[in-house]
């Protein structure tokens, strides 16, 4: 499954739900035209049951199925890659556990020299946030949109914005270089088909 070069990229909201609530969230963000999906999940109690359930739907919809820091479980699942955060290992060792198909992006806060080093070390995609007052990172260090713009000079590679990303506010990131808009509340807050189409028109 490649990874889109361009859309809405749904982050799962699995605090508090069934594995059977996530799923159908997320099938509907797909129907809505999320193009690549990341289970992200704090606490998991079953990821390997969710992560399992997820990756057909997602693969229906033509859409990839990331795995958030969990190398592991991405290999168990046969999910399409992972996102590693600032402690979520090197992109080394994530290429040699899923190999060279795998689709592995790294997040890079507000720091462009890091995300040109991580391409440099194989990534498929950097993002950059959080641009907006965000309530899953609500202490995460802003990024600012000049970064976008910096960082679309220096790199030849899809570039994710992510943080409190709304429909009204994401077409400035997608104007300064966003190709891919990373968003959870946004989508998983509302009813998530209608939230999802709702941000079609930025791209």
């Amino acid at each position: 499954m490649k990874l889109p070069n361009r859309g809405l990229y749904a982050i799962t909201q699995p605090e508090g739900k069934t594995i059977a609530q996530v799923v159908f969230e997320v099938e509907a963000a797909l129907k809505g035209g999320a193009v690549l999906v990341q289970y992200r999940d704090k606490a998991p109690l079953n990821a390997l049951a969710l992560a399992s359930q997820l990756l057909p739907i997602c693969h229906h919809y033509q859409a990839p199925l990331l795995i958030n820091d969990d190398v592991e479980l991405a290999l168990a699942v046969g999910a399409d890659g992972v996102h590693l955060g600032r402690d979520d290992g090197e992109i080394a060792h994530a290429r040699q556990r899923l190999g060279a198909q795998a689709i592995i992006g790294t997040s890079c806060y507000n720091d462009v020299e890091k995300a040109q080093a991580m391409a440099e070390q194989g990534a498929d995609y950097v993002a950059f946030g959080r641009f907006f007052t965000s309530g899953s990172k609500p202490l995460a260090a802003a990024a600012e949109v000049e970064t976008l713009r910096i960082a679309k000079q220096h790199l030849n590679l899809p570039i994710v914005a992510i943080g409190g990303i709304l429909p009204e506010n994401g077409g400035q990131l997608v104007s300064a270089g966003a190709d891919l808009l990373a968003v959870i509340g946004g989508i998983f807050d509302y009813e998530a088909e209608a939230a999802a189409r709702s941000y079609q028109a930025i791209f």
